[in-house]
């Protein structure tokens, strides 16, 4: 049996790598947007996003837009492989391929 990813499965974690695998690869979402698509606080969507950088899979990264400071987060590669495997892992479980044995 294939094991599930700890860090993705999450539920809210899942919600984020889901909602940023939509994204074209290298797009970003601006925290705000983030948070009010997936409905969280910020300091919930915070505690989230903080463990999946810290695994590797979204990148984090501060600049400013005029002059008001704007978070911008996006999939990492590592991150969107992770998700990749992640969602086969749950096909897998779902419709597992039956065994010679089981034919």
């Amino acid at each position: 049996m294939t094991d599930l990813d700890p860090v993705i499965h999450a539920q809210a974690r899942l919600r984020v790598v889901a909602s940023l695998s939509a994204l074209g690869d290298g797009d970003r979402v601006t925290f705000p947007r983030l948070q009010d698509l997936l409905g969280m606080t910020a300091g919930n969507l915070s505690v989230h996003l903080r463990k999946l950088e810290d695994a590797g899979y979204v990148e984090v990264s501060k600049t400013h837009r005029g002059r008001t400071p704007t978070t911008l987060i996006r999939l990492s590669r590592r991150g969107r492989l992770a998700f990749e495997e992640y969602t086969e892992a749950i096909r897998t479980l779902l419709d597992p391929t039956p065994s010679k044995e089981q034919q």
